[in-house]
């Protein structure tokens, strides 16, 4: 098997405490955007609070700063604002964002904006291309499933890692995944970035990545448990586990960032923060199976011990 690292001795459980510290920062910060988004002061996008998204195109290049300007005055002061390019898009095309601008609105919102462009730039026909408007409550519906797809992906690790292996690795495993999605959340919540249904389709995905990364780690544990059982303690065939998989899991990781790293520059502004939530995820999914997931079961060991089977 490929190697770029040679035999390590890395103590991961060594350095558990402080791993612990670290992740407990991460974990509140989740907490705090879970919290802030409950309270309708989150950076949602318009999927979960209802808005619209318009794309349209000029004959003439756009003065973004007067468009910026215009939509305000329309009474769309939270409008995102962007001049897009690509191979199959018209050229002077323009993609605006807003939220609901105030509590009720309706499903007209897609047509005031158009409305407002249009009385705004009368010298220069505006052709619209596409829009996607939605409801408060088709926002607070998606928020909702959301919220269940997320629960119900963890709770499925958790079955899965207990019939493969036992019910603490199983917690163990959903606990790592909390952590992964949690800490995502809020590293997000402080970038300031939009938390949409594409997010929550790379969550998703960034617990699925967690997931194996983490059965390999269980999978050495298991089998050098049986083969160093009276050889080594519990916390030293954790670690040699860890150690002897270390190489794989940094070319499977490095792999994967590579071409999450071609989306994030190349994939254009639609799908970016998607791969940036997935660059994110895949580091901290790598983070949480050395420093989270089998570190927990050092821990409940120690207070209660019992062999993995």
């Amino acid at each position: 098997m490929l190697k770029i690292i040679g035999k390590t001795k890395i103590d991961f459980v060594g350095m558990r405490k402080i791993a612990f510290v670290f992740s407990s920062i991460l974990v509140i910060l989740g907490i705090v955007s879970m919290i802030a988004m409950l309270l309708g002061k989150g950076n949602m996008g318009i999927d979960f609070i209802g808005g619209v998204t318009m794309r349209g195109s000029f004959n003439n290049p756009v003065d973004v700063a007067k468009l910026r300007s215009i939509v305000s005055d329309a009474g769309f002061g939270e409008a995102q604002i962007t001049e897009i390019h690509g191979e199959n898009i018209p050229p002077n095309s323009i993609l605006i964002r807003s939220k609901q601008v105030e509590a009720g609105s309706d499903s007209l919102l897609g047509d005031r904006l158009i409305q407002a462009v249009r009385r705004g730039m009368p010298e220069d026909e505006y052709i619209l291309d596409s829009i996607d408007d939605i409801g408060p409550s088709v926002g607070e519906s998606l928020q909702g499933k959301a919220r269940w797809a997320v629960l119900l992906s963890v709770l499925g690790i958790m079955a899965y890692i207990w019939v493969r292996f036992d019910f603490r690795s199983g917690v163990a495993a959903s606990i790592a995944t909390f952590h992964d999605v949690l800490a995502i959340m809020g590293i997000f919540f402080l970038l300031q970035k939009e938390m949409n249904l594409l997010f929550v389709t790379a969550l998703l995905t960034i617990a699925g990545y967690s997931l194996t990364d983490t059965v390999v780690v269980y999978d050495r544990i298991r089998e050098n448990l049986r083969l160093f059982r009276k050889r080594a303690s519990f916390a030293e065939t954790i670690n040699m586990s860890i150690n002897e998989v270390l190489s794989r899991t940094i070319i499977t990781s490095l792999t994967t960032l590579f071409v999450i790293l071609a989306l994030l520059l190349f994939g254009g502004m639609v799908i970016r923060d998607f791969a940036l939530a997935l660059f994110l995820g895949v580091v901290v999914g790598t983070y949480s199976s050395w420093f989270v997931a089998s570190p927990i079961i050092v821990e409940w060991e120690n207070r209660s011990p019992r062999r993995l089977k």
